[in-house]
């Protein structure tokens, strides 16, 4: 049993669950995931590690519930525990100095993007962040992302907090500026973000690296759920990845296979419903 410290609500539907899990804590490296199972026959569910604290033996999970699985876990009280978290998977990002950066985060993609701008920080790269949502609740980590990044901009769809319209904007501004303009490009959020930053980047030869989460059932490559084309060569997300050459990606064919188990996925939870409303009290 790995036992839950806290749970804390950042946003709407997005939790962060800080974990004992002392061995991972010490192994883990930025841009590793675990997968998690909140009991015997639950559904397994690969998370990025945001945090780690090798001291305290504790690794940061943070979680947006939108399917019954996710609303399980975070539903789960401080004190009770996850049945089973196996990892550190995958590889770690390949850290290294390439002087001005831009990390850019969609969403809840924030998360994932919170570990990989922390470790470029610390490797001495000049980090600039750009954080986007539907509206302000949804933007998540704004404080912590500025405690290393030289700036934090955000753009809400509605235009409730910072620029209105998509992280895209704001790069593109970014990009435009020579005095600005970033060596390389960490993006992370919904698959269609990621490939428009990738057109967005390729015209100036931009190195754009997208960390990628389709359809992931063992960890191990042997189920092939996470089956993907980058640069025409067949890749596996959880033990190729998860992070990839953004211009090389086929994002046509990630799309399609995850939208593969979309309606399985709305009767299952459907079904989940009627059962729950069903249950005897």
């Amino acid at each position: 049993m790995f036992k839950i410290l806290s749970n804390e609500t950042l946003a709407a539907q997005v939790h962060r669950l800080v974990v004992e899990a002392p061995r991972i804590a010490r192994a883990r490296l930025p841009g590793q995931f675990v997968i998690v199972r909140l009991r015997e026959g639950a559904e397994r569910i690969p998370l990025t590690i945001a945090d780690a604290d090798p001291k305290h033996g504790t690794i940061t999970l943070i979680i947006q519930a939108v399917g019954a699985s996710t609303k399980d876990i975070v539903a789960t009280p401080v004190g009770d525990g996850l049945r089973n978290v196996a990892g550190p998977l995958g590889k770690a990002t390949h850290i290294k100095n390439w002087g001005r950066v831009a990390c850019v985060g969609g969403g809840v993609g924030t998360a994932v993007l919170y570990p990989l701008a922390k470790a470029l920080a610390e490797a001495g790269n000049e980090v600039t962040t750009i954080i986007g949502g539907r509206s302000a609740p949804f933007v998540i980590l704004r404080d912590e992302l500025a405690a290393f990044s030289k700036e934090v901009l955000v753009t809400t769809e509605d235009g409730s907090l910072g620029e209105k319209g998509f992280v895209t904007l704001a790069l593109d501004k970014l990009i435009k500026d020579p005095a600005r303009r970033p060596a390389a490009v960490f993006a992370v959020g919904p698959v269609p973000m990621m490939a428009a930053i990738t057109r967005l980047t390729q015209p100036d030869g931009i190195e754009t690296i997208v960390p990628l989460n389709p359809i992931m059932v063992d960890g191990t490559g042997t189920c092939g759920g996470c089956r993907l084309t980058v640069g025409g060569k067949i890749k596996f997300a959880c033990v190729d990845g998860p992070e990839f050459d953004g211009h090389q990606v086929d994002y046509k064919e990630l799309m399609a296979r995850l939208n593969t188990y979309q309606e399985c996925d709305c009767r299952l939870q459907e079904q989940v419903r009627k059962l729950e409303t069903e249950a005897p009290r």
